[in-house]
């Protein structure tokens, strides 16, 4: 039987304007996961939202875990979780996408699958869907992913990078979360050229601009016409706080993931206490929490 394991999965931010599907950032808050085989199912969860993540009859983690050995024909043993959650459930942050690696991660544990950490990666984006928020969690940084499909077999391709300046993030997270599904079926089903060629030409220079950490390009390169104009009237944070790009150290703004929740990019040399008090002008706290991070790393994955 497999020992006892622990996992950290990283929150993540995706999208980041105009890289729709295509583009995430780690952040440095998790959700923390200890497993070990037991007589029956259980979990014990700690953190944001615990009475939903301790549900063991509603948990993504442990569907995904048993899903996964079912379809490697094997007989899932039970196990017993303890979790500690920072990550806020339907805000944006990659909460469903750091659930789904855990499970795949689990079973590969304690079915003695032996798989990589690129087989994790690809079995829990195919999953999810998309491989943005996914690939990020199990990479960190800054992480650009594609998952094609060729011949009937679909395989995720993704390269993670840590940006040379150490950034700081803030998420003005509001009280009511938004579900992805809602967030996708706001978009359109085709777009013009030009709105195709401006977020093709921001995603460029988006990526290239964390390369070689030139935060003077982000307020350019963080433009989208994709999805967040779409998404404006459901995550109404987004227009209040998009002004604010280019003063008092911001960098850039954007939908964190499908939203509610915004993410802003600040200078390294800034005060991100500062920015929080004058972000408070404009939220109170009962409005929207703010939370103050950085740029995360990747996944342990007990591997």
């Amino acid at each position: 039987m497999s020992k006892r394991v622990q996992l950290r999965l990283p929150a993540t931010s995706a999208n980041l304007g105009p890289g729709f599907d295509a583009l995430g950032l780690a952040m440095d808050f998790a959700l923390h996961v200890e497993a070990e085989a037991a007589e029956q199912d259980s979990i014990e969860a700690h953190g944001r939202n615990a009475q939903v993540c301790g549900d063991v009859s509603d948990s993504l983690i442990l569907a995904t875990y048993r899903e996964v050995l079912a379809q490697q024909g094997i007989d899932a043993p039970r196990l017993a979780l303890k979790l500690n959650n920072e990550i806020p459930l339907g805000m944006g942050c990659g909460s469903s996408a750091a659930a789904l690696v855990a499970g795949v991660a689990l079973a590969a544990h304690f079915g003695n699958l032996h798989w990589t950490r690129e087989q994790i990666l690809t079995e829990a984006s195919i999953r999810e869907g998309h491989p943005d928020n996914v690939a990020t969690c199990v990479l960190g940084g800054l992480t650009v992913s594609a998952m094609p499909t060729h011949n009937g077999v679909t395989h995720v391709s993704a390269i993670s990078l840590m940006p040379p300046v150490a950034w700081k993030l803030l998420v003005v997270m509001p009280g009511a979360s938004l579900s992805t599904s809602k967030a996708r079926a706001m978009l359109p089903e085709q777009y013009s050229k030009a709105d195709t060629v401006a977020n093709l030409q921001a995603v460029s220079l988006l990526t290239a601009a964390f390369a070689a950490g030139r935060g003077d390009l982000l307020a350019e390169a963080m433009a989208d016409r994709i999805h967040q104009p779409y998404r404006s009237a459901a995550c109404t944070l987004l227009p209040l706080l998009q002004p604010l790009v280019g003063k008092d150290g911001i960098l850039g703004v954007a939908l964190s993931g499908a939203g509610p929740s915004v993410l802003l990019v600040l200078d390294e040399n800034i005060s991100a206490e500062g920015v929080t008090r004058k972000l408070r002008q404009l939220v109170t706290p009962a409005e929207a929490e703010i939370l103050s991070t950085s740029i995360g790393f990747g996944a342990n994955l007990g591997i």
